[in-house]
């Protein structure tokens, strides 16, 4: 009884959506068992492979795993069936190489398409087939670098898609990114927060994004600092794109923007900047006020729970040595208790509160009233701009040195990123303002009341309290309350409301008025007061080309003022 020839199937494709198709695994190995039936050979195994490898056969984990089976049976001489010289290798070198690795292990390799042939010619022509396939392998790669980087340079992204958006079906073909809600608001509001340092650090970073269900995580249900650093400092969430290494500058992407490239920039710059101390996680809804109160000696009160005999008790105290205080505790009812009265004292009457958005509305229609102007000062500026990158341009042409060179480029880059930014304030000074009520609805309300978020309970909006009213932390003095604290610049507008001890200045201040200018205030009587709503000044000269036009100065009066008279009868 003769032996039957024992046979192993090895078929590849280059990625796993090739296996399904026409030419893919199934077919290739439905045609290689026929030839093995034909030549009646008996198919002990098939090692399928549905990757690249990029030229070497030994990054294939179908090769590596034909070469091991043939590796442990040494005493069987198998024939190696495949389907296409070009699913052997696509490179000469790694083709020579896989040959004589198979010929170590007695195996003998046959090719549907190709009759291979031991002699010397035969060898020569095979060599040259193997380099026709690297050929247009290279090519291959070539063609789809040049359409992909062409792809680019029109401001489509290739890559996978950042977090907060998806892959979309264009119109003219291809596929574009759209907004992938909710994560695309999660992650426009992490950006204009850390921007406006409403989150200081990192650190608040990822305590916030790991506060969402839905925003992806790590495997140990972490959001990890790279992809932290990833996320500030990606250009498109700006609405550009940018890749270096294939020599795509900056340029505007065809993919909606989540956040302005002023306000990228500003997170680039808070990135410079020397960092921050990490936020404790520690800090609680138990405690809110911890790190924010100083006791007397300057040190951040810490905050713990006291057991007991039959409860437990929550204190704050001071733990900086050598303070008079060290150690000694204070209830949490009494602090928390004396800031939540404090905080009641900040919120205005309704008298006060509707004179103070009489001023703020009327400085939003006067910004309305200046967007066109302001417009063509932003293109007069663009203009400038752009003189300047010309002017660098013809000094890199005389230029020799590569440090000179190297110091214009980066100057035209620099220049380059303040055009985008002028020219995106030109873009939003086209465009038709929202309304007052509803651009500054939520500031408003919390102005009229800032007890009222404080009182919700959610950790995030006490800690957005202590920061938008107060401008640095609260001292706390033992059997005292609280000293002076130092409020942020709304409170401060409304506060001097309060004191009607102040007078208004009169129009020329209080030194005599500056040549050439004279100036008027808008006022309006209320029951007693005068309100300083408009301050401006104009140019007397008949010759000058804006005589008569009033123009408005915030700098002098910035937050208005007030002056107590008499009721009207």
């Amino acid at each position: 009884m003769t032996d039957t020839t024992k046979a192993l199937i090895y078929c590849r494709v280059s990625t796993k959506k090739q296996s399904t198709d026409a030419s893919g695994l199934d077919s290739q190995e439905h045609r290689c068992r026929q030839h093995a039936a034909i030549k009646g050979y008996q198919v002990e195994k098939v090692f399928p492979d549905d990757v690249s490898g990029r030229g070497d056969f030994m990054r294939r984990t179908g090769m590596v795993a034909l070469i091991n089976y043939l590796e442990t049976h040494p005493d069987t001489n198998y024939v190696v069936i495949f389907d296409d010289l070009k699913r052997f290798a696509r490179d000469t070198l790694m083709h020579l190489t896989l040959r004589l690795t198979l010929k170590q292990y007695a195996a003998s390799v046959e090719c549907l398409n190709y009759q291979f042939d031991e002699t010397p010619e035969g060898e020569f022509v095979e060599t040259l087939f193997a380099a026709q396939g690297q050929l247009e392998a290279q090519q291959n790669r070539r063609q789809t670098l040049q359409k992909m980087k062409s792809r680019l340079e029109k401001g489509y992204w290739l890559f996978y898609p950042p977090t907060g958006y998806r892959y979309e079906a264009a119109k003219g073909g291809g596929k574009v990114l759209v907004r992938n809600e909710p994560l695309a608001s999660i992650v426009s509001e992490t950006l204009e927060g850390f921007a406006s340092g409403r989150f200081q650090t990192k650190s608040e970073v990822k305590y916030f994004l790991e506060s969402f269900p839905e925003y992806p995580k790590g495997s140990n249900g972490q959001v990890h600092y790279q992809r932290i650093e990833e996320l500030l400092t990606r250009v498109l969430y700006a609405g550009y794109i940018e890749h270096e290494s294939w020599g795509i500058s900056l340029r505007k992407g065809q993919q909606p923007a989540l956040i302005s490239y002023e306000t990228f920039m500003q997170i680039q710059q808070r990135l410079k900047q020397r960092a921050k101390v990490p936020a404790r996680k520690n800090l609680n809804a138990d405690f809110p006020l911890r790190g924010f109160i100083a006791c007397t000696c300057g040190k951040p009160l810490t905050a713990c729970w006291s057991k007991g005999r039959n409860t437990r008790y929550a204190y704050y105290y001071c733990q900086g040595k050598g303070c008079e205080h060290y150690g000694k505790s204070i209830k949490r009812e009494q602090i928390e208790g004396e800031f939540e009265a404090l905080l009641q004292r900040l919120t205005p009457t309704t008298g006060m509160f509707e004179a103070a958005t009489a001023m703020f509305k009327k400085l939003w229609e006067h910004r309305r009233e200046y967007a066109q102007t302001y417009r063509q000062l932003l293109k007069a500026e663009l203009a400038k701009k752009e003189r300047q990158i010309q002017t660098l341009l013809d000094r890199i042409m005389g230029a020799e040195l590569p440090s000179v060179i190297g110091a214009y480029e980066q100057r035209i880059r620099q220049t380059e990123q303040e055009k985008i930014v002028i020219s995106e304030k030109i873009g939003q000074c086209g465009r038709p303002l929202s309304s007052y009520e509803k651009t500054y609805r939520t500031a408003m309300d919390f102005l009229a009341n800032p007890y009222k978020l404080w009182a919700h309970g959610r950790l995030e909006h006490k800690h957005a309290v202590l920061k938008l009213a107060f401008a640095d932390k609260l001292t706390y003095v033992r059997g005292e309350g609280y000293r002076t604290a130092k409020t942020t610049l709304p409170f401060k507008v409304l506060e001097g409301f309060l004191d009607q001890s102040k007078g208004m200045v009169r129009p020329a201040g209080l030194e005599p008025a500056t040549l050439g200018l004279e100036g008027r205030c808008s006022i309006r009587l209320s029951y007693g007061r005068t309100i300083v709503v408009d301050y401006s000044v104009c140019c007397s000269f008949s010759s000058c080309p804006v005589q008569g036009r009033f123009r408005s100065l915030p700098g002098a009066h910035p937050a208005g003022a007030v002056a107590a008279l008499p009721r009207p009868d």
